[in-house]
């Protein structure tokens, strides 16, 4: 029997880890180390012809232990593991989800192309686009869940750099509303621009559905971006990130990580190792708990609307019915509801939580309420708040892993003092 088949959830614990290069340790070490020794000076030259691209890897053959802003086993092993979920060739680990996303749109893209994205995407990766690229001449066109295939590429061609297209980056579902986009019609429209001197480059940012309930790469995506803080990490104690794909382009990832020297620490990569063995069972928690705290706000007298992939069967268009069929295996453990009022009544409610905690991030163990639109897309301009629906009555939570009638017990008491 070859056990490497078996399912991930099975291999959380022990694949890619080998007890007998660590004294026997069941579990892997912390390789709290910024240096390794070379057995011989050969030995050096031919681990750095193959890790500065100098030398093609011989088959079989792996990248030798250099130095941790190259290479660590704690992040190695992390890597190989994360690459089980999405079925992925390769892995790079970040200090942050914002790390991976910066890393890999700076090494895909220069001065004078053009990058698509989809609309709304988590604040900071707004900032990142409307700000921070512009400053290197890379020039931006953003769509929403609504517009279709012509019409996406109608905005790309008036932009004046069809030709220039060298990157489309999605969120699907959204932050913060569940909104849903197409990853195989993004797929189409890379295809139409891509040509044989310059391929056109798709990342997803998958965060929302953690590597457990949405794989990206089977829908035609190229990268697939995580903040391992969130789920992957899931107890809300690590800052991380991770950019999945082919060898090919995490190699190009990798490269140019190790001249910003932003990966993550070994400590990172230990603490996350030891994160997912349980991610599918909080993950498959959280879900559950969702359906039940989505249906509670539902039938609330004080909640407006709810935003959650679980209702898309029943009040959804028949263009999400069909990409949450394809793309979706859980509708999450992620709700943005309105409630019925403005600034006042969200804040009121974000107040009087209890149980759940008022603070930015999702995907942790805990229960957790922010204000998008103060908070975590404060920076996002107006017009776009308004057309993607963040507005002052918006509240996003992320449900944990408590027992869901104590989250509700919670949620009625402070809609009550509304």
């Amino acid at each position: 029997m070859d056990y490497t088949k078996m399912r991930p959830e099975s291999l959380m614990m022990t694949y890619g880890y080998k007890p007998k290069l660590s004294e026997g340790s069941l579990k892997c070490p912390i390789f709290q180390t910024s240096t390794f020794v070379f057995n011989s000076a050969m030995e050096g030259k031919r681990f750095f012809e193959v890790a500065y691209g100098l030398s093609e890897a011989r088959q079989g053959e792996e990248l030798g232990l250099i130095y941790s802003r190259l290479n660590n086993p704690d992040l190695e092993i992390l890597e190989n593991r994360l690459c089980l979920w999405d079925k992925a060739e390769d892995c790079a680990i970040f200090e942050s989800g914002m790390s991976a996303i910066a890393t890999a749109m700076m090494e895909f893209m220069q001065p004078g192309d053009l990058l698509l994205y989809s609309r709304p995407v988590y604040g900071g990766t707004d900032h990142f686009i409307n700000n921070f690229l512009k400053k290197l001449n890379i020039e931006s066109v953003g769509f929403s869940p609504e517009d279709s295939r012509e019409e996406i590429i109608e905005k790309i061609n008036q932009s004046g750099r069809a030709d220039r297209l060298a990157m489309i980056h999605i969120e699907t579902p959204a932050n913060p509303t569940n909104a849903l986009i197409d990853i195989e019609m993004c797929a189409e429209i890379k295809r139409t621009f891509s040509t044989a001197d310059k391929e056109v480059i798709l990342s997803v940012d998958n965060t929302y559905m953690g590597p457990i309930w949405q794989h990206p790469l089977k829908h035609g995506a190229d990268l697939v971006l995580y903040s391992a803080t969130k789920y992957i990490g899931g107890h809300s104690d690590v800052i991380a990130g991770a950019c999945l794909g082919s060898k090919a382009h995490i190699a190009r990832v990798k490269g140019l990580r190790t001249f910003m020297g932003n990966m993550a620490a070994p400590f990172t990569g230990w603490m996350l190792m030891r994160s997912l063995e349980t991610l599918k069972v909080r993950m498959e928690q959280q879900a559950r708990n969702a359906v039940e705290v989505a249906r509670y706000l539902r039938n609330h007298p004080k909640v407006e609307k709810v935003y959650f992939l679980g209702f898309i069967g029943e009040t959804g268009t028949e263009r999400e019915k069909e990409i949450y069929r394809k793309q979706y295996l859980s509708s999450g453990a992620m709700i943005a509801f309105d409630v019925k009022g403005g600034e006042k009544e969200a804040f009121a409610f974000l107040d009087n939580l209890q149980l759940i905690k008022l603070a930015v991030s999702l995907g942790g163990t805990e229960s957790l309420a922010e204000h998008p639109y103060s908070m975590t897309h404060a920076d996002v301009p107006q017009d776009i708040k308004n057309a993607m629906s963040i507005t002052e009555k918006l509240i996003r939570v992320s449900v944990g892993v408590e027992y869901y009638e104590d989250i509700i017990s919670d949620m009625r008491q402070a809609l009550d003092k509304l």
